[in-house]
């Protein structure tokens, strides 16, 4: 889960390229100069998600919030330095994971071409390839052709990366922000089939959502009711729950059956139904075969966001540190 501006200026999907200025992202980008790239990248992350079922929730989390800052750069990689505080730092990016294991892949791909495979475009593969491995099969399609961004700001992640407290009105403008629209916003809100929420994220629903000791009345009192035997107060930080209580290991299209349940976890995801507009695409997402496609072509447009291409920005050796 920047600008969400500079983006997707052409998008031709029957030849399967996004062009940007001169350069472009484009199918098979490293099939001349690094043809094994995208088989390591599968081949390593499928072997840590076969022993770690949290992963694919955690790297699709890491692409979206690398994404939705300077653009699909791989800034959320970066680490601090003693003058500059990096994205990663932010509040909404500390509790993201699985950095070993790109800095893993990474390494290995660089034994096989030095110097050629972003990490960008190792973030956005390994983003499709865990989520894939559920289905033995890629579950959407991953342009390659990124290069890694030299600025990482932790004020520009605040700024940016949409909170689990904004509302419809909120919601709307920070996807638009990036080009992308209410349809691709209701959509992308579906990756909140897999993965966890930390209380102190929601608890407010539960105790005190308006600020008089109230929940929030949109929120199902059953549902409520359990939550709070998870999370037994405003100021527990460290509970987690699943956001799909159903199948909270498996990509599938159930948020939108919670949803409609009035199940979903934090504000950002009852504010789906508050519009009408919204509400009737979470209703069409009811049809799993219509999440599939279109969580694919979202995805695209996603991972496409203010990306660097060409001789912008660089191919780093590292993905926590830009090249010296």
């Amino acid at each position: 889960m920047r600008s969400f501006s500079l983006l997707i200026s052409l998008v031709l999907l029957g030849f399967g390229v996004v062009g940007f200025c001169n350069a472009e992202l484009r199918k098979n980008f490293y099939k001349e100069t690094c043809p094994l790239a995208e088989e390591i990248v599968k081949n390593i992350t499928w072997e840590k998600v076969a022993s770690n079922s949290t992963l694919p929730a955690k790297f699709l989390r890491m692409h979206f919030h690398d994404c939705f800052v300077r653009g699909c750069d791989a800034s959320v990689l970066l680490d601090s330095t003693a003058n500059n505080t990096a994205k990663k730092a932010a509040v909404p990016n500390l509790s993201l994971s699985g950095f070993d294991i790109i800095e893993d892949i990474k390494a290995q791909v660089e034994k096989t071409c030095p110097g050629v495979v972003s990490c960008a475009d190792i973030v956005a593969l390994v983003a499709r390839d865990s989520v894939s491995f559920q289905y033995n099969r890629s579950l959407w399609e991953v342009l390659t052709g990124r290069r890694d961004g030299t600025v990482s700001l932790a004020s520009e992640a605040l700024a940016n990366i949409p909170a689990p407290f904004f509302n419809f009105t909120t919601l709307k403008q920070s996807f638009a922000n990036k080009s992308l629209t209410v349809h691709d916003l209701v959509v992308l809100s579906g990756g909140h089939t897999i993965g966890v929420g930390h209380c102190n994220f929601f608890s407010n629903r539960l105790y005190n959502f308006t600020g008089k000791g109230d929940a929030d009345p949109s929120l199902n009192t059953t549902y409520a009711a359990f939550l709070k035997t998870k999370c037994q107060s405003l100021s527990d930080n460290t509970t987690i729950v699943p956001m799909d209580p159903d199948t909270p290991l498996s990509f599938d299209n159930n948020y939108y059956q919670i949803l409609k349940l009035n199940e979903g976890l934090f504000q950002s995801d009852a504010a789906l139904l508050t519009d009408k507009g919204a509400s009737n695409i979470v209703d069409e997402l009811l049809s799993s075969d219509k999440f599939f496609t279109e969580f694919a072509q979202s995805m695209k447009r996603m991972g496409a966001i203010e990306v660097l291409t060409g001789t912008q920005g660089e191919i780093r050796n590292k993905c926590n540190v830009v090249n010296s």
